[in-house]
């Protein structure tokens, strides 16, 4: 498995882990848990940022990998 295969790998978790908190958010009428969901959510959205802005740089040094 290349880098770039495990770094598309990698984001698509993190996204949809993002998801499935902003859902738990929407969905819970308790407003503790749905603060907690809600900053988990930012939390795996900054990674995501990191993440992304990661495969940007490995695609420009590395001219093999196509994004």
């Amino acid at each position: 498995m290349t880098v770039g295969t495990q770094m598309q790998q990698a984001i698509a978790a993190v996204q949809s882990a993002a998801a499935t908190m902003k859902t738990f958010a929407l969905e819970t009428e308790d407003q503790k848990a749905k603060k907690s969901f809600e900053q988990l959510a930012q939390t795996f959205d900054s990674a995501l940022n990191e993440l992304n802005g990661r495969e940007q740089y490995i695609g420009q040094q590395e001219p093999q990998y196509k994004q």
